[in-house]
């Protein structure tokens, strides 16, 4: 990744960038939102619950180069329609798509026998098939851009399984497998497709407590930073997949 220099000087190459963060309202997609606005960009972020829209669209605007930079829109990627009024929405409001970071996710844990059917929807659907829609509805403005991104927030547990885990697991494992083939679909449209695996991240996410609680893990801003360094890296290489980890977890873990 750059260093602190490399970073002042390549983030200004962002100023005028129009991209979408699915799930960003908070937690890792609410960093990445921070970054890319901070760097300059505009962005619509996404989410399902429209206070926490509200009140992240409110934050994103106070260190924003632009006003009117950042707007919120409530979509649930699990809709098909949802998902595509987010993209439109971005194009019409920005005139255009640059970049597309789906991180929307759900992580819902028990062991099979025990996980309900709508347990299982709800997994699949956001983290596997809401990607799917949202891709589907941005690839013709990236091709009318002459290009652009496509970056999916998946996870370590899409190659690491783990008991209890069996729906997270397998929506990130088809996640990942879903990625190289959409890569190696549009490179040759000058789309480029990478996603990030993160392991432990210091956020709420799936209710299991708030960021800050354990040091050792990954901060949502370094997964942030990542989205950034892609975006402005050199056009004749593409880094497909990346994996993150903690430095130092405690002794015994995977993550």
């Amino acid at each position: 990744m750059a260093t602190d220099t490399q970073l002042s000087s390549g983030r200004m190459a962002l100023g005028g960038r129009i991209s979408v963060v699915t799930g960003g309202s908070r937690g890792i997609g609410f960093a990445i939102a921070a970054a890319l606005v901070g760097a300059g960009g505009r962005v619509v972020i996404t989410g399902r619950d429209q206070g926490q829209l509200d009140a992240a669209q409110a934050d994103l605007q106070k260190s924003a180069a632009e006003r009117d930079a950042v707007h919120a829109v409530r979509a649930d990627v699990r809709s098909a329609r949802e998902a595509a009024g987010a993209i439109d929405t971005a194009v019409r409001r920005f005139g255009g798509l640059d970049v597309l970071v789906n991180n929307a996710g759900v992580g819902l844990f028990a062991e099979v026998e025990g996980l309900s059917v709508a347990d299982w929807d709800q997994v699949i659907g956001t983290n596997l098939s809401g990607v799917f829609y949202c891709c589907h509805a941005a690839l013709p403005h990236l091709r009318s851009r002459g290009g652009g991104w496509i970056i999916n927030i998946s996870s370590l547990a899409g190659k690491n399984s783990f008991a209890g885990g069996a729906a997270y697991c397998a929506s990130k494992a088809g996640l990942n497998a879903f990625s190289e083939s959409l890569m190696q679909e549009v490179r040759h449209d000058n789309i480029r497709v990478s996603y990030i695996m993160p392991g432990s991240v210091s956020t709420g996410f799936s209710g299991r407590g708030a960021g800050g609680e354990a040091d050792w893990k990954i901060a949502p801003a370094d997964i942030a930073e990542i989205v950034v360094d892609l975006i402005t890296f050199p056009a004749r290489s593409l880094p497909s997949r990346i994996e993150l980890r903690p430095s130092r977890p405690p002794t015994g873990s995977k993550k």
